[in-house]
């Protein structure tokens, strides 16, 4: 049972984002999705509770892969938390500034006002990659590679410095094809301002 349900549930994720895909999140309606998938609206909203949903579920499924793998390189057994951090800019900013997600991000943007979609992906998103930044960079300080202090404004700050060369040209819809160089060089600049903040105390000589 639990087999067919996953699968019943996967085939209505399939629907979804073709149905996105050719229409839009606006245009898009919980009805349509339910004469693409067959069957009654109730057993569709036994899965999905709102289309908001359904889109983050969406999101999160196309990028899983490259979430876990950015995330990975936050390895806490590294002893040169540069070089871990550095990777993990470097795959943070290619999974945002991709065409993919740079056109989800504006979309969410303009539905704030309109829907619970902004909360959705944030929950979904934002809040546990930050959750995830956090702990590594409290088992940094734990271990004095980092000097002491509140993690969660931590990664806050590493996000904000990754994302400063980039964030502005994004939101005024500049931002051309982003380049692995470009991003490499911004990701040595944001770590270096990062680590001259929060790296370990220099003892006196």
């Amino acid at each position: 049972m639990r087999k067919k349900t996953e699968g019943k549930r996967q085939a209505i994720l399939d629907e979804a984002a073709d149905l996105f895909r050719e229409t839009g999140f606006e245009r898009a309606s919980m009805s349509e999705l339910c004469l693409r998938v067959g069957g009654s609206k109730a057993t569709l909203y036994n899965y999905f509770s709102s289309k908001e949903e359904v889109f983050a579920e969406v999101l999160m499924q196309a990028t899983e892969d490259q979430f876990q793998a950015t995330h990975e390189a936050l390895d806490p057994t590294l002893q040169d938390i540069t070089q871990g951090l550095e990777s993990f800019g470097r795959g943070l900013l290619t999974l945002l500034y991709s065409p993919e997600v740079q056109a989800a991000r504006r979309l969410v943007v303009s539905e704030i006002v309109r829907s619970d979609l902004g909360r959705t992906c944030y929950e979904r998103g934002h809040a546990r990659s930050a959750a995830e930044v956090a702990e590594f960079l409290q088992q940094a300080m734990d271990q004095g590679k980092l000097r002491q202090a509140d993690p969660r404004i931590a990664s806050l700050h590493l996000k904000g410095l990754l994302e400063a060369e980039w964030i502005d040209r994004f939101m005024f819809q500049m931002l051309d094809a982003v380049d692995p160089e470009q991003i490499a060089a911004s990701v040595k600049r944001a770590v270096a301002v990062f680590m001259a903040a929060y790296g370990p105390p220099v003892a006196a000589s």
